[in-house]
């Protein structure tokens, strides 16, 4: 008799929301006013809900534990395949780079204390080789820090909502909310948080790369999927209402993270409260990268084992079979980034670099939407556990509404919509990055030959 796996049922949902809700993600969005509830409530339905549908079906459909790049080979072939996870890997060592340069900020809210730029680089790759090292464990053996994440970002996100419902409570709505000023601009301002709102959405098909630490992934997998997705839309509601009523628009910055938006709500800059709440937050980073190495890492060692990646990626740890070599060769990439951060005279261009791993992650997704269409008709036979209700036009809508709504949010990303100068700075290294790394890209595939 084998050993019971111990991913159990609610294991499987604190996932979901360890690695799809971000506590920090409410601020940002309520710097655009009243209208954030609009476009809460218009991405839930229009792109969580389908995405989440869609991820169920393909995750217990096309289970071999390469999440979107099993998912996209099967619909388009290596090729097709081979561009996903290259898209899905590159975002992963610039995103865990750009939190590792907060970790310094965190000592300063907790200690008080500014620490010099060698200092700070030590605390920043310490996060980097931590995260790598705890990676390499099986995600079952480290459910429990999956699971702590979870619990410690919904605390953080109710907690901020209620310290906002407690504001509104003394001291009246601070954006009070009228017909006009809920419905959206549509202006440039306002559309770029489209982009921001998906990311802050996606990551449903991380939790199909652990099937196999799952007692039942074909019903373990839509059941969290669907829990979890209603949790999350729930709890951002919260948060977000809480912040938007106490705080008036013009305080919160479009860089406000949750500990910005509890000093906001509280009237503090420090103390024990504040403190705890940097720990707690930090905790939350750790639980982000180390949830979404696996779904990560797992893609790219299929795409490697097909020759579909760099061999590199395919290697595995022989007692554990963890794709050890795509997580160290993140931490090596991190670290460069980490360590030439400080370096780089230009701050804004270097940010904007950061904003890289959200155009590539975007683009990783585009192919999913009519693939999942493509595969329901040229592979009707195949079973599936978990079936997207609908068809025809119904379905077709299904999946193309997210897909466009990707497209758009990588325009008003990546691409300049205006010559103005200070737009041109800020998004004209984006454009350029992103077409780096789409030739890099290319030139990877055309070595490996595959169709």
């Amino acid at each position: 008799m084998g050993e019971k796996k111990k991913f159990s049922m609610l294991s499987c949902i604190l996932t979901v929301i360890c690695v799809v809700f971000v506590a920090e993600a409410a601020a940002p969005v309520a710097a655009i006013g009243n209208s954030q509830y609009f476009w809460w409530i218009f991405m839930i339905v229009l792109f969580l809900l389908p995405y989440g549908l869609i991820s169920s079906e393909m995750g217990t459909t096309y289970d071999n534990g390469g999440g979107l790049y099993d998912w996209v080979s099967a619909a388009y072939g290596h090729r097709m395949g081979a561009r996903v996870s290259w898209y899905y890997w590159i975002n992963f060592p610039l995103w865990t780079a750009s939190l590792a340069v907060m970790f310094p900020d965190l000592y300063t809210v907790i200690t008080g204390k500014e620490l010099n730029t060698i200092a700070a680089i030590i605390i920043e790759l310490a996060f980097v080789w931590i995260v790598a090292l705890i990676a390499r464990t099986p995600t079952a053996d480290a459910v429990w820090i999956l699971n702590g994440s979870a619990a410690i970002k919904v605390i953080l996100a109710i907690g901020v909502g209620i310290f906002g419902v407690m504001g509104i409570a003394k001291n009246g709505m601070a954006n009070p909310i009228t017909i006009s000023n809920l419905l959206p601009s549509f202006d440039l301002d306002s559309l770029s948080f489209i982009s921001v709102i998906i990311f802050n959405m996606l990551g449903f098909e991380v939790i199909c790369t652990m099937s196999d630490d799952m007692e039942d992934p074909k019903k373990q997998i839509p059941q969290a999927i669907v829990i979890g997705g209603i949790a999350i839309a729930a709890i951002y509601m919260f948060s977000a209402f809480g912040i938007g009523a106490a705080i008036p628009t013009s305080e919160v910055s479009t860089d406000s993270g949750m500990i910005d938006a509890f000093m906001l709500l509280t009237g503090k800059e420090g103390g024990i409260f504040i403190s705890a709440v940097a720990v707690l937050f930090g905790l939350t980073l750790f639980g982000n990268m180390i949830s979404w190495s696996t779904g990560v890492h797992e893609g790219a060692a299929a795409a490697a084992e097909n020759g579909d990646m760099p061999a590199i990626f395919a290697k595995r740890d022989p007692k554990n079979n963890m794709p050890v070599g795509g997580i160290m060769t993140t931490a090596v990439v991190a670290s460069i980034v980490v360590i030439a951060a400080p370096f780089i005279p230009n701050q804004d261009l270097f940010w904007s670099f950061f904003a890289l791993n959200l155009v590539m992650f975007l683009m990783s997704y585009i192919p999913v939407f009519p693939g999942f269409l493509k595969l329901r008709k040229e592979d009707p036979d195949t079973e599936r556990p978990f079936r997207v209700p609908g068809s025809g036009i119904g379905l077709t809508l299904l999946a193309y509404i997210p897909m466009i709504l990707i497209i758009v949010s990588i325009i008003f990303t990546a691409v300049p919509l205006s010559f103005d100068p200070d737009t041109l700075s800020a998004t004209l290294p984006i454009t350029i990055g992103a077409i780096i790394f789409i030739v890099l890209g290319e030139i990877i595939i055309r070595m490996k030959g595959k169709e």
